[in-house]
């Protein structure tokens, strides 16, 4: 299915709303100077890799660390796919493919690979598979996830 075909991500999903199979996609996002900066400095990530624009590392220039493309991506997830339903994240399992650098705008693909209820409450772990594009097309990053998601609310307007 061409990526134009996929919806858009948009309002958080409950569980029973996912099946295995479904795909979605993120917005883009440039990442910024600013976003670097703010990061490293954040995290503690002080490497002269991502603070020193003359730095003449083997990812070129101005690479960004791979988890703040994961934290970005993560963000653009959260608002569109979990925003109100998500519980827990269990698990990620994250494998950077290529650089990402100042200036790239990132977005995602996303399937969901399993819906699993659980024994109790009125919830299940969904694991996505994410596939992080840049401006390109090219794939920069790839994932799996856990998530615990509610269900539906109950009569009582509860979740669980």
């Amino acid at each position: 299915m061409p990526e134009h075909d996929v919806p858009l991500l948009g309002q958080g999903f409950n569980w029973t709303e996912l099946a295995e199979g479904d795909r979605f996609r993120t917005f883009g996002r440039t990442i910024t100077e600013p976003d670097l900066m703010g990061f490293v400095a954040l995290t503690g990530m002080q490497e002269p890799l991502f603070v020193d624009v003359t730095h003449p590392g083997a990812l070129g220039a101005r690479p960004v660390p791979g988890v703040l493309t994961y934290a970005l991506i993560e963000g653009l997830l959260l608002r569109g796919m979990v925003h109100g339903t998500g519980l827990a994240m269990l698990e990620t399992e994250m494998h950077p493919r290529a650089p990402v650098r100042v200036g790239d705008t990132v977005r995602a693909l996303v399937e969901v690979t399993e819906v699993r209820p659980t024994s109790r409450g009125n919830r299940a772990v969904v694991t996505s598979a994410v596939q992080v594009l840049n401006q390109h097309g090219s794939v920069v990053m790839d994932y799996t996830v856990k998530r615990l998601l509610a269900g539906p609310p109950n009569a009582l307007g509860e979740n669980a």
